[in-house]
């Protein structure tokens, strides 16, 4: 049963949010959500709750945005070649799908080209250069991508093809030798949203050429917001600022009028709730996206994204269904026998990393691994593969490490590296696989913090079981989208107890389907489910009557009837909290 750290969120306090909901005219508890994410005036809260298309940024505050679109307008005026290339991930191949669908709009010299994840790897690949010149292109347009690919990029120049880099990822130490850069982590770049995914990058040089042709934006750029919305969600970036924007109005076109091959998707992940969420997109959607470049080929993806008919969109997503269930088993397989090595390695149990590999493991995978092992193992984990001498591998971190800074300080063992604070990708030497182990150890118990070995849930705030009604609930929403720098609110119910009705269900009666109400409300009866809690559960339920729970709220809709939920994170016996606040 893996222990967690309750975080209660103590600062705010009456004398604050009382006064604050009550010339807001809304729920205290949702005041104190508010402040807690820096709302505090009435024009805060408005610009809060009424996101508009027209509070984005300028693209035109983009270091060398200028200079890229002088550049693509030159090769559509010519009729030129362009090659729009991306990576295989969802980031790229949603990128590379809206630059692609844009920039056939005015050429028909336009192809796009997605690297293969196991002959190719990440980036802009030598065989994507090959095929380029192979081509005659005289442009490419490298999207999620590129920031690092000096030598590749110089190969490009060097044939008489310009590149036009469009990334998210941190940079190195120089540029590389490309025409144009758009990436707003620049150290020279003034744009004042650093947190765009590639696609959005991607997006915003879309924004700089449909303002500089004077075209119509609903029609050339706001068609797009699906699909952006998607990359933002899969790729995990913060949704704040502009990408809440982009989120909440992408999450209502998926809704109303999203593009064949999104649509196409919602009927295979059998989605049909009229409130789309964040986390519908990246548990059901992403995944989809996803397995066409671990399995195949990220081609499908874009194929599937550019679908012009809703029968090739559902022959696409057939295949792409097949994918996904292949790469459910394979992850399966892979995990069970990660944990396995763990158990059997006396020494795994005292680090403060998890480094495992093994030369048949599927590559495409290994990202999804690492998590996996994370939530069992809570250590900065790598999992690598490879059967040549050289092996590739993905990281994943644990909450606020910094992932990304650790690998700089292995730079020396390692042939490439990229990502960001808390995913990275790499390769290196098989022969220097044991000095790097060392090398990450190390560089990761220099800097992590006794706090950052524990798992937490940060809880927000307090409620009482007669808070909890669908009036409420409706108002909750509209603090959404949720997701990273805007998390779905968690609250704790203190000393609540059991009504009767909780039971352990699922096929290993590993999951709990509470039944709860309090005290002071004992007419109020709250359902919720908590997953792999039943045996903590049985354990508690024999040492008190009472107890704490933390949870989100869900609604739940079977058979037309309308339900709030409690989706439980974790249950313990009723204490008085100490806060971290």
């Amino acid at each position: 049963m893996k222990a967690y750290k309750w975080n209660i969120n103590t600062n705010v306090n009456e004398d604050v949010y009382i006064p604050f909901s009550q010339q807001l005219n809304i729920h205290p508890v949702l005041a104190q959500l508010l402040l807690q994410r820096g709302i505090q005036t009435p024009q805060q809260r408005d610009v809060f709750f009424n996101p508009s298309v027209y509070r984005t940024h300028s693209p035109f505050l983009m270091k060398d945005m200028g200079k890229a679109i002088k550049r693509i307008l030159s090769a559509l005026d010519s009729q030129e070649n362009i090659l729009v290339y991306g990576d295989y991930d969802v980031d790229g191949t949603t990128a590379v799908a809206c630059m692609f669908s844009f920039l056939s709009k005015f050429s028909t010299s336009i192809e796009f080209y997605i690297p293969d994840r196991y002959t190719e790897g990440y980036g802009i690949s030598s065989q994507g250069i090959d095929y380029a010149i192979e081509k005659k292109t005289h442009l490419i347009i490298a999207l999620d991508c590129g920031i690092k690919a000096h030598s590749t990029i110089e190969k490009a120049q060097k044939s008489g093809i310009d590149v036009i880099v469009c990334d998210h990822h941190e940079p190195g130490e120089t540029l590389p030798p490309a025409s144009a850069i758009l990436n707003p982590k620049r150290y020279d770049c003034s744009y004042p949203f650093k947190e765009l995914s590639g696609c959005g990058v991607g997006f915003k040089l879309i924004h700089g050429i449909v303002a500089t042709k004077h075209l119509n934006h609903k029609e050339y750029l706001y068609t797009y917001l699906d699909i952006l919305a998607i990359s933002i969600a899969s790729d995990i970036v913060p949704i704040v600022d502009e990408n809440r924007i982009f989120m909440h109005f992408g999450l209502l076109k998926i809704q109303r009028k999203p593009h064949i091959g999104v649509r196409a998707m919602l009927q295979s992940a059998q989605i049909a709730d009229t409130r789309l969420s964040v986390s519908d997109v990246v548990f059901k959607i992403g995944p989809r996206i996803n397995a066409a470049g671990r399995i195949f080929s990220g081609r499908k993806a874009v194929e599937l994204l550019l679908s012009n008919t809703y029968d090739d969109a559902i022959k696409l997503c057939t295949h792409i269904d097949s994918y996904n269930n292949e790469r459910k088993s394979i992850d399966a397989r892979i995990t069970q026998e990660a944990l396995e090595m763990i158990e059997n390695d006396s020494v795994s149990e005292s680090n403060n990393t998890t480094v495992l590999y093994k030369e048949d493991w599927h590559k495409g995978v290994v990202g999804i691994v690492a998590s996996r092992i994370i939530e069992q193992h809570y250590k900065p984990t790598i999992i690598l593969c490879g059967e040549d001498e050289m092996i590739t591998g993905s990281a994943r971190s644990v909450q606020n490490f910094d992932l990304y800074s650790a690998l700089e300080k292995c730079e020396k063992s390692l042939h490439k590296f990229g990502g960001h604070m808390y995913a990275a990708g790499m390769s290196l030497e098989k022969k220097k696989l044991p000095e790097f182990k060392k090398q990450f150890e190390q560089a990761v118990s220099e800097t992590i913090t006794q706090e950052q070995k524990i798992p937490s849930i940060n809880i927000d705030v307090e409620i009482h079981s007669s808070d909890i009604h669908f009036s409420f609930y409706d108002d909750l929403v509209r603090l959404g989208p949720f997701g990273p720098g805007n998390m779905t609110p968690v609250f704790i119910l203190r000393g609540v107890h059991d009504s009767g009705h909780t039971r352990c269900v699922g096929k290993d009666k590993a999951h709990l389907q509470l039944c709860v109400s309090h005290s002071d409300s004992p007419n109020i009866v709250l359902r919720g489910i908590g997953f792999n809690l039943a045996q903590k559960w049985k354990k508690l339920s024999e040492q008190t009557d009472t107890f704490d729970i933390c949870f989100t709220l869900q609604e739940n809709n079977f058979r037309n009837q309308r339900r709030l939920q409690l989706d439980v994170r974790d249950i313990r016996k009723s204490e008085v909290i100490v806060s971290n606040g």
